[in-house]
């Protein structure tokens, strides 16, 4: 009897070691649970807000105004919001002919551009930016500055939850609002408003494209002194929204609207 009870409290040891296993396996797989839901309510509740109210500051205008603070350095945010109706279509087009020229097109990731960006890198030339439209709003609005895989992959992910929950049109009025276009100054507005003293609305393509020049670099390059390297980017956006078609196309993003509604 012995040797039997022994046997059958070592199967019923193995049973409980099991039990434990499994029921700490199941709290760990609810945790987990837990987080995820807890990490797309965190993220996507204010993408999803964003859809319909404007924000009032981004990541990169918070990450500027810390690093002038901390380096005891005079410094102002410049950043009126305005409505995609109260821009000039020369500026969105300007942008799309600069940034992202299959913005209407794509759903958030231009991989032919990526593409080439790498063969270019792989024949010897400098790794040229392939971000999208939708990437830089995702990095502007909630990232960081920099290259790390943690900061790229966030802002695959955000730029998934925008191009999910917004349509383009919003993006693009985004982009347009919160890009910066000089030291302290984020969005067109901001930027007629100082560099010409007139409403986005009244921008001309020559001044859009002007602006759009300056998006690579704007701390470094400058609307107000524009290089030659500024000007001839300048004349070479001028040349590629003649080429796109101009205001018109942005009919793609207006077609969108309609369908949505």
């Amino acid at each position: 009897m012995q040797p039997a009870n022994r046997n059958l409290r070592r199967r019923s040891g193995a049973l409980s070691s099991l039990r434990q296993r499994g029921s700490v396996a199941g709290r760990l797989l609810k945790w987990l649970t837990i987080a995820l839901l807890g990490w797309l309510l965190l993220t996507g509740v204010p993408v999803l807000l964003l859809r319909w109210l404007h924000p009032l500051t981004s990541a990169f205008m918070l990450e500027a105004g810390a690093q002038a603070w901390a380096a005891q350095e005079p410094y102002r945010t410049d950043f009126q919001w305005v409505s995609l109706e109260q821009i000039s279509a020369h500026a969105a087009s300007a942008v799309i002919a600069s940034e992202d020229q299959q913005f209407p097109f794509h759903a958030g990731f231009d991989f032919d551009s990526i593409r080439d960006a790498v063969r270019a890198s792989e024949r010897g030339k400098r790794l040229r930016g392939a971000s999208t439209i939708s990437q830089q709003v995702a990095k502007n609005l909630f990232l960081w500055p920099g290259h790390s895989f943690v900061r790229k992959a966030l802002e695959a992910y955000f730029t998934v939850l925008i191009e999910a929950l917004w349509p383009k049109e919003r993006i693009l009025e985004m982009y347009l609002n919160v890009a910066q276009f000089g030291n302290g100054i984020y969005g067109v507005q901001a930027a007629a408003q100082r560099f010409w003293h007139k409403p986005a609305r009244r921008l001309s393509s020559s001044e859009a494209a002007l602006l759009a020049a300056v998006l690579p670099n704007p701390l470094r390059l400058r609307v107000d002194r524009p290089s030659r390297y500024v000007l001839a980017r300048r004349d070479w956006i001028l040349g590629q929204m003649r080429g796109l078609g101009g205001p018109g196309y942005l009919r793609a993003l207006e077609s969108e609207r309609r369908t949505a509604r």
